[in-house]
């Protein structure tokens, strides 16, 4: 096993798939890093393992302050905390099924060692899938799903991605984490699928007061159709009532903030810019249980041509 690699613990469920975040540039509505975050406290789960973080990152930047140094915080010239990079393994489940989630620092350095070292981790742990998650920023409505992507490391894989209502992307540019991640999990013939959802930002320009702007720091709308597509795609039990709910307040506190530009502002036209976006925007929902009930549907209207037949 890699020196870099730390497991003492090895979960012994019958199938065990992993979620995977980063706290990284594509980060859009915290959907890498928070998500991770939200779905261990939700889970219960517990930790089981790291990546060591030396050798990943680096300690300061020529010409910046504080940019990628360690946090550090001092009470009375006593240190009684300092914040590093952190790449950590946490797993909840049971005999049958099994989670593991992983949230770390996108590296600064060695992506490769990096990159090898967490395959070696998804093949000690006996992981089946893994699924990244991101997020990017754009212009689309704030109260409507989210736009989801996709990548994938087996062109086996698809037709299953096709059926999840996602976008199977087209990017060309600089790779994130996940990206790379993709790539060279394909080539050790490790199952890796990416959901990248598209997070509502917005700039106003033209007025002289502050706070012109909207960008979704946690977008749960975002998180939950991510899930939604996660939990139907490994046949999960996950329970998404909170996020529902989460979702429904987001919309809520965006919904005021948007009344509130328009009062202070209304030579910026909030309202109007927000009603054409809306306007020329392609909702792709996904709900599995339209899914199931057109299945249902279908086999009835079989058998009953079955039936007239005979």
């Amino acid at each position: 096993m890699s020196s870099s690699l730390e497991i003492w613990e090895y979960p012994q469920s019958k199938e065990i798939y992993m979620l995977a975040g980063w706290r990284q540039w594509a980060d859009a509505g915290s959907i890498s890093s928070g998500l991770p975050q939200y779905l261990v406290k939700q889970l219960d789960a517990r930790k089981i393992g790291k990546i060591k973080s030396d050798g990943f990152y680096l300690f300061q930047i020529p010409g910046t302050h504080d940019l990628v140094r360690p946090v550090v915080k001092y009470q009375e010239g006593f240190p009684l905390s300092l914040q590093t990079n952190e790449n950590e393994f946490f797993f909840a489940g049971d005999e049958e099924r099994g989670y593991i989630i992983f949230l770390g620092d996108e590296p600064h350095l060695n992506v490769e060692t990096y990159i090898e070292t967490l395959l070696e981790a998804v093949q000690e742990l006996k992981v089946r899938r893994v699924v990244g998650l991101g997020g990017v920023y754009g212009e689309l409505p704030y109260n409507k799903d989210r736009l989801v992507s996709a990548v994938y490391s087996d062109k086996k894989l698809k037709a299953e991605m096709q059926a999840l209502s996602v976008n199977l992307s087209d990017y060309h540019g600089g790779a994130s984490i996940g990206s790379v991640l993709s790539k060279r999990a394909g080539e050790r013939d490790v199952e890796y699928v990416s959901f990248y959802a598209f997070v509502p930002a917005y700039e106003f320009t033209g007025s002289a007061q502050g706070g012109n702007s909207i960008r979704i720091e946690n977008d749960y709308l975002a998180w939950l159709n991510v899930m939604r597509r996660v939990r139907y795609m490994l046949k999960a039990e996950f329970d998404l009532r909170d996020l529902e709910e989460k979702a429904e307040r987001l919309i809520d506190a965006v919904d005021a903030k948007v009344e509130e530009l328009e009062n202070s502002a209304p030579q910026l036209g909030v309202k109007e810019y927000l009603k054409r976006l809306a306007d020329e925007f392609v909702e792709q929902s996904f709900n599995p249980l339209d899914e199931v009930w057109e299945d249902e549907l279908r086999r009835l209207f079989e058998k009953f041509d079955d039936t007239e037949e005979k």
